[in-house]
């Protein structure tokens, strides 16, 4: 308003009033406008790679419109005889000029804190996932070494080398494997199908040798997906939760397949069969975790579908990049 009137615009109480309040509302609508531009401009260019673009418009549209509404208050102030202020090109160009200035100044500040917010969300999402990792791993890791499981698979052990010497050596052996991979480093959060199909039939061999044929299992997985990444010990954590809710017995086995699904997935089945208790430990808990790890990792969604006689779970496979930043 000092551009517009000069110093007459403190010379008179009714007229500073009238468009100090003028002004005010003029520059409430513009402010809103801008605001709404600039949640255009990143529904438009939402990613990073395109800040130069969402910035460029962005600050184009705001040079335009801030020269629309200044010649448009100047114009109404000159033509309004109450006010007398008399157009001057060269305070124009200066309010233009600061206006223009501050809008510039404020876009790249707006962009810089929605930056900070989003690395913000990123660490927290990571750390998040970080724990649940951990919190999964512990899970796996009860499931494995507590010491049912422990007594049971001793006890098959010391059952072979009385029946079969060459039998008890491969079964030890299989259960160093299972151990080793439980045991792994806790800095790599994924592993590819592979890894873990090898760590899988070992962890079989453990589980058929004590249930025998109340468990049968079948792999069939294709081997382009051979490569690609899961969080480690994912298939384990729904075949322990298989066998912990389901009745285990040559008259009724439980049958678990393991196969490739569309759109880079891996799908693992078994039949219904409830048993009426179940363990202490709440195997589900480690299938949920399961599930809200993936939805930190890149909202691909873990997928549990019930029916009557068998339950599915699709687990979704993920390429190298999509795991690089766990």
């Amino acid at each position: 308003n000092t551009l517009i009137f000069g110093w007459a615009y403190y010379t008179r109480l009714d007229r500073f009033l009238a468009a100090t309040l003028v002004t005010a509302l003029v520059f409430a609508g513009y402010f809103t406008l801008c605001g709404a531009i600039a949640v255009r401009m990143k529904e438009r260019f939402p990613a990073q790679s395109q800040t130069t673009q969402r910035l460029s418009s962005m600050i184009l549209i705001f040079l335009t419109t801030t020269g629309l509404l200044l010649l448009l208050l100047f114009r109404t102030y000159e033509s309004i005889a109450f006010f007398d202020a008399p157009f001057r090109d060269d305070n124009f160009v200066w309010a233009y000029f600061g206006l223009g200035i501050g809008n510039i100044f404020i876009s790249f500040l707006h962009e810089g804190i929605a930056r900070y917010e989003s690395w913000k969300a990123n660490q927290e999402e990571n750390e998040q996932l970080k724990r649940n990792y951990r919190e999964s791993r512990l899970q796996g890791l009860k499931s494995q070494v507590n010491p049912h499981f422990l007594f049971n698979s001793l006890n098959c052990l010391s059952s072979l080398i009385n029946e079969n010497e060459e039998k008890a050596e491969t079964f030890l052996n299989e259960m160093s494997k299972v151990y080793r991979y439980m045991l792994r480093n806790e800095e790599d959060p994924m592993v590819t199908l592979e890894t873990e199909l090898k760590f899988i039939h070992s962890y079989i061999y453990l589980l058929t040798s004590r249930y025998g044929q109340g468990l049968q299992f079948t792999i069939d997985v294709k081997e382009k997906d051979h490569e690609k990444f899961l969080p480690p010990l994912s298939l384990q954590i729904i075949i322990e939760n298989a066998i912990t809710q389901n009745v285990v017995s040559r008259d009724q086995p439980l049958e678990i397949e393991i196969w490739s699904g569309d759109d880079d997935q891996v799908v693992v089945t078994n039949n219904l069969q409830p048993r009426m208790q179940v363990e202490l430990y709440d195997a589900e808990q480690g299938l949920d975790n399961l599930v809200n790890r993936y939805e930190l990792l890149n909202r691909r969604r873990v997928l549990i579908r019930d029916g009557n006689k068998e339950r599915k779970v699709f687990v979704p496979l993920l390429e190298k990049k999509e795991g690089e930043r766990v």
